[in-house]
């Protein structure tokens, strides 16, 4: 391996509804205000996990179905001693999981789904260190049944974006994983010069083109990278898993009744924040080799949409219980497969993932199946040591880095400029010559008012050019750091984006290695309302 100094690292908190990144539910969500209070069980920055424990306690669990279905999934990984101690400790009454969710993009996707996890394996820590009693283990829990290969089949690298050029349809994860040897390629020539780029390559080969399905590639590549934490990778699309959820699924097909309950839900959410995924009459797909369709209910048939097949009551009946696995939850109903196989006490999800929790509440109490911890994800800003050192030149704090460009341009002229850029006596001056002026019309005329009026607004629109013109003459002088400044913000925050919505983790792994995953580990806070920055010294 390649000797290579690794930076110290600082870690700095900003509140995460300050950033400017925070929609109104998320923002109420954390502050725990009175109108999103009635939506979710525990709060965001307090929960009580006592609780939360005790009543999952109380449902009843196949942990015998769990560890199998789990032991079978790994038959083909070579299974990390702490992964083994894990799935073993699952089928104790005292073990409880701590969960989070994605889709299984290729090489990861998004930088999040590297935080997602890391949060899991941090909470799993508190709560062992808080709850000697219990063992705790956290849970990737793969949503390889979404459909959506154009969000999943691409990443973003270094400024280019990668996709994976396919046919194929239906569920990804049971996807081929043939043509993704030329995209590995793409990323070594990319990051191939970071001296863990070999180490990372090599976990990329072994995954996708050693295994035959992109589930089965997701579940290698990521317990090869947190395995050693005892991360436990679940994929549900699994006979043992879904005929669990036959009850629910039964009353989804007849009764529909998961529309009405989260409808009114919705309704009320509705009245005070934008609704996040609204449920259709019957929300599950049917899932069968390379195809996964909606169900819908015609009269005394269920038909699969843009399919031939179709199914009578009594044929349905027969395929729900004979091969549940070829039914797939959409989003109104995922969670209760998670938390009913899971013995799941909290969830960690996104800003959009937590705002459709919000919408299930009511649907869990149906079902009799306990409410989690539901959790915003952290989210992180890795400044490298030269953008740190930019930064300090001009001196210009990381909070104002999360406001728009454009006014912190003119903020930073304003702050070392010695001309007057803001005519305010000026307008002031105006303002009094007109009013003069609109006083003197009155006292002669009151049509002459309105004359008087429009020039008043001709001259404010003048001094106001003058202002504009006056401010981009200065910035010239200021060309060079102001160019900077923009640099600066489209390298940290990418097409007006937050860091970890566009890169991928894989440049970060090249340069720094499994130490990439401490520093974030080190500066994460798994039950928080902060932002966290961490800047390379």
């Amino acid at each position: 391996m390649i000797n290579h100094i690794q930076p110290v690292v600082s870690h700095h908190y900003l509140p995460f509804i300050d950033t400017g990144y925070c929609s109104p539910i998320i923002a109420d969500f954390l502050t725990a205000r009175p109108p999103l209070r009635p939506f979710y069980e525990h709060t965001a920055v307090d929960p009580d996990f006592g609780k939360a424990i005790a009543v999952k306690a109380m449902q009843p669990m196949r942990r015998d179905l769990l560890a199998e279905a789990l032991y079978q999934q790994y038959g083909g990984i070579t299974l990390k001693e702490e992964v083994r101690a894990n799935i073993g400790l699952l089928q104790a009454t005292n073990t409880f999981t701590v969960c989070t969710a994605h889709q299984p993009n290729i090489f990861t996707g998004y930088l999040y789904f590297v935080y997602k996890i890391l949060q899991t394996i941090g909470l799993s820590r508190e709560l062992q260190l808080k709850y000697p009693q219990h063992h705790f283990v956290p849970v990737y829990y793969m949503g390889s049944e979404d459909a959506d290969l154009e969000e999943l089949g691409s990443i973003n690298l270094e400024g280019k974006k990668l996709t994976w050029n396919t046919k194929q349809t239906g569920a990804v994860g049971r996807m081929e994983t043939t043509g993704l040897e030329a995209l590995i390629q793409q990323v070594e020539d990319s990051i191939g010069y970071g001296p863990f780029a070999v180490e990372l390559l090599g976990m990329l080969r072994k995954a996708y083109l050693e295994h035959s399905t992109i589930q089965e590639a997701t579940l290698s590549l990521v317990n090869d990278l947190f395995g050693q934490y005892g991360l436990v990778v679940l994929i549900p699309d699994n006979p043992l898993f879904k005929q669990q959820l036959i009850p629910v699924m039964e009353e989804e097909l007849w009764q529909q009744s998961s529309a009405g309950i989260v409808g009114k839900t919705i309704e009320k959410l509705a009245e005070n924040y934008k609704v996040q995924a609204n449920p259709r009459e019957i929300n599950l797909f049917y899932l069968k080799d390379d195809k996964r369709e909606r169900i819908v209910r015609d009269g005394e048939l269920w038909k699969i949409l843009h399919t031939s097949l179709s199914f009578t009551g009594d044929e349905l009946k027969k395929e729900l219980y004979e091969h549940p696995e070829r039914f797939s939850p959409n989003v109104i109903l995922r969670g209760l497969l998670q938390e009913t196989i899971l013995p799941n006490v909290a969830f960690i999800g996104g800003g959009g993932e937590v705002a459709y929790w919000l919408e299930l509440k009511e649907l869990f109490l149906r079902h009799n199946v306990p409410y989690p911890v539901v959790l915003l994800r952290n989210s992180f800003l890795w400044v490298k040591r030269e953008q740190d050192e930019r930064l300090k030149k001009l001196n210009i704090s990381i909070e104002a880095l999360f406001g728009d460009t454009e006014l912190l341009v003119n903020r930073f002229v304003f702050e070392r400029t010695n001309a007057a850029l803001v005519l305010r006596d000026e307008y002031a001056a105006v303002e009094k010559l007109y009013n003069e002026m609109e006083a003197k019309a009155r006292s002669i005329d009151i049509t002459l008012v309105a004359s008087v009026n429009a020039e008043r607004s001709r001259a404010v629109k003048s001094v106001g050019k003058l202002e504009h013109k006056f401010l981009r003459a200065e910035k010239k002088k200021f060309a060079w750091q102001t160019d900077q400044i923009r640099v600066l913000k489209e390298q940290l925050f990418p097409a007006g984006s937050l860091q970890e919505r566009k890169e991928n983790f894989m440049p970060y792994y090249a340069q720094y290695g499994p130490l990439f995953f401490e520093y974030i580990l080190k500066g994460l806070k798994p039950v928080t309302d902060q932002f966290c920055v961490i800047r390379e010294c």
